[in-house]
């Protein structure tokens, strides 16, 4: 359960840029040492482009609404080490993918909106979608409002909300009324969804004593739900995304929970109520991603664990994926891969998705009829060493078919982006088609 406010930061993705802008792209490259306690540099950043117009479209996180994805980075470089966290980053994109030069840094003290009086010190990136129905995509994020530690703590969740020109108004708080909260828990862990069918996209979040607070949209630009009930009940409390349509029934349905670290988690179904119905119970683990990964029409669920291969039936370790197809009804299968940080995507294009493991190595699994197979992987070298980790898995320069986006984190002020693109054969590319840092925004 949650107790204090929120700090994780959820990830978001896009890509763009001619070809000209993408050999310019390149970041820092130098080995971590000393580094840590000099200026992040920013010379080697693209040019600044300006952000282009777009008139509002379907696309997901397409912020400014010219149909093409954008990426979002909660975490960046600072200038120096153990400096304040500079803010969020978005990059725009482009029929031709993701554009570094086409940028915008988000921070609390420029964007957020007051409580009491306070401006947040912090914005965390949470989820995205189109609250309000109007063809742009909207950010939610997390803040830091002040609280005494008495009483029913304030709502922490904050919406930025797309428009021609991108995330460029000021943020407004999220309206959670007192009948949808129960407990004294933050409301946080937003998750989005059309979970009642009804064509607008709803949030969930994290509440107490085995609830979830439902908000129904569209939402208002003031940042209220359009209706809001008691709390739903649940087998757990903390929200995960993102939403799927998980057994084709025209109602998003999540995953849930019960903690925030290893522990089981079940898949609640959505439908007129709402996500209200509890399906199949999976196993205990550290993470927990849907997708297409073969054996049927309903989505499959892969959960990643934290010690050795363990059978099927059961709890997963390290190096091991267990999998449950055809959600809800969940045929067991299991999967030895080299980390439990997974990612979904369907980088080939044949329909089915592959299984992304990021741990000692960055691992493509592909999916195929029979289920994803460790005879069928690529391995992904990153330009840079360091810890790398999946930024974002979807189709950037809109081919049909998923790119990669990675992270190398190198130290708190030097770090590496790099986007493979998708491929029919090979999965994804061997080299990345666009690399920059995210020193880049420190200039923003």
């Amino acid at each position: 359960m949650c107790t204090t406010p929120p700090g994780g930061t959820l990830l978001t993705v896009l890509a763009a840029g001619t070809a000209a802008l993408l050999l310019a792209a390149c970041g820092p490259t130098q080995p971590t040492g000393s580094a840590d306690r000099t200026p992040a540099r920013i010379a080697d950043a693209p040019a600044r482009l300006p952000v282009p117009e777009g008139e509002g479209s379907r696309t997901p996180d397409d912020f400014n609404g010219d149909g093409h994805r954008d990426l979002v980075l909660g975490d960046l470089v600072k200038e120096q080490a153990h400096a304040d966290d500079p803010g969020i980053g978005i990059v725009y994109g482009s029929e031709r993918g993701l554009v570094p030069g086409a940028r915008q840094l988000i921070t609390p003290g420029r964007q957020g909106a007051a409580t009491d009086g306070q401006l947040p010190a912090l914005f965390d990136a949470e989820a995205t979608c189109d609250l309000d129905k109007d063809g742009f995509t909207d950010l939610v994020v997390s803040t830091d409002p002040p609280y005494d530690g008495q009483g029913r703590p304030p709502v922490p969740l904050q919406i930025l909300f797309g428009s021609p020109g991108g995330l460029t108004g000021k943020a407004v708080q999220l309206t959670v009324p007192p009948v949808a909260r129960v407990g004294n828990d933050w409301p946080d862990q937003p998750v989005c969804g059309d979970f009642d069918g009804d064509g607008a996209e709803d949030l969930v979040l994290h509440a107490t004593g085995g609830h979830l607070t439902y908000l129904r949209g569209p939402f208002t630009r003031a940042g209220a739900p359009s209706r809001a009930g008691a709390p739903v009940r649940s087998p757990g409390e903390v929200p995960t995304g993102p939403a799927a349509d998980v057994d084709r029934d025209g109602y998003d349905d999540l995953i849930v929970r019960t903690t925030q670290g290893t522990g089981p988690s079940a898949v609640v179904l959505g439908g007129p109520a709402g996500p209200t119905r509890t399906g199949a119970v999976l196993p205990s683990g550290i993470d927990v991603v849907l997708g297409s990964f073969g054996r049927g029409k309903a989505l499959d669920g892969a959960v990643g664990g934290g010690g050795p291969p363990a059978r099927a039936d059961s709890s997963v370790g390290e190096g091991g994926t267990s999998l449950r197809y055809d959600l809800p009804i969940a045929a067991k299968g299991s999967l030895a891969s080299p980390g439990s940080v997974l990612d979904a995507a369907d980088f080939d294009g044949d329909g089915l998705s592959e299984l992304v493991s990021s741990g000692s190595r960055l691992r493509v699994f592909q999916g195929r009829p029979t289920g994803p197979s460790t005879e069928a992987t690529v391995t992904v070298e990153p330009p840079a060493t360091g810890t790398t980790r999946v930024v974002a898995a979807a189709d950037f320069d809109g081919d049909g078919r998923a790119d990669l986006a990675v992270r190398t984190y190198r130290s708190e002020t030097k770090d590496t982006v790099a986007v493979y693109l998708g491929a029919k054969k090979g999965l994804v590319s061997p080299e990345p088609a666009v690399t920059f840092s995210t020193s880049a925004f420190l200039g923003s």
